[in-house]
């Protein structure tokens, strides 16, 4: 059963989710501040669990290994969800999603803003410390797919592991536009170090960065 409408959610439509309780529903916003929107997919989740049964697959953020957002509402709202499912379900795993890339979502996802400044000749600023993990949307099934059956009580990093300069991203979106961006850098920004499991190396082995993120512009744009 799949809990959801969004991108997550579409993205799995195409598996047999046999026994599994794909729950890719809740707040998307990663700047709400409301605690009825939190309060909602809390409520659902409980609601969901109480009524089904199944291997609970659930998606949480990567921007939980993020100092700098350790006291936001959506952080602290993920990590409340994550110990409630640790202390209450007997099978479950759990991805924390880095930064999606996919057709449509949220036009505030860092490679949808890209696309859309350089594609509307819009100049932009880009932070040249900041650094960014990439995780093509079709492969969330991928994974799960090959490895969720062995994966039980697991808090999985889920991410092409490469850290990508901002203008890396930018070359790949506007070779692919074939027009040129219009920004300006300044020396700031950051990023986050995320430990990554065996499964995902093991995943992405033998794909180079250059090809993921040339794959990705192929596909999205």
């Amino acid at each position: 059963m799949i809990i959801g409408s969004g991108l997550i959610a579409k993205a799995l439509n195409n598996i047999n989710s046999g026994n599994m309780l794909f729950f890719a529903s809740g707040v998307s916003n990663s700047l709400e501040t409301r605690s009825s929107e939190f309060e909602r997919e809390f409520t659902l989740l409980k609601n969901t669990l109480e009524n089904n049964t199944g291997k609970l697959i659930y998606f949480s953020t990567l921007s939980i290994n993020d100092q700098s957002k350790q006291d936001s509402h959506y952080v602290l709202h993920k990590l409340e969800i994550e110990n409630y499912i640790k202390d209450h379900v007997a099978d479950y795993l759990i991805l924390r999603i880095g930064n999606i890339v996919g057709n449509g979502g949220n036009p505030n996802t860092l490679f949808n803003f890209l696309k859309t400044q350089i594609m509307n000749d819009n100049k932009f600023v880009i932070h040249q410390k900041a650094r960014r993990l990439l995780l093509d949307i079709d492969d969330i099934s991928r994974f799960i797919v090959s490895n969720c059956t062995h994966l039980n009580k697991e808090t999985i990093n889920l991410a092409y592991p490469y850290y990508y300069d901002l203008k890396e991203i930018v070359g790949a979106i506007q070779e692919k536009i074939n027009k040129p961006a219009r920004y300006d850098e300044i020396n700031e920004g950051d990023f986050y170090k995320v430990t990554f499991d065996d499964s995902i190396d093991e995943f992405f082995s033998g794909i180079s960065p250059e090809n993921y993120l040339k794959n990705l512009a192929q596909k999205y744009i």
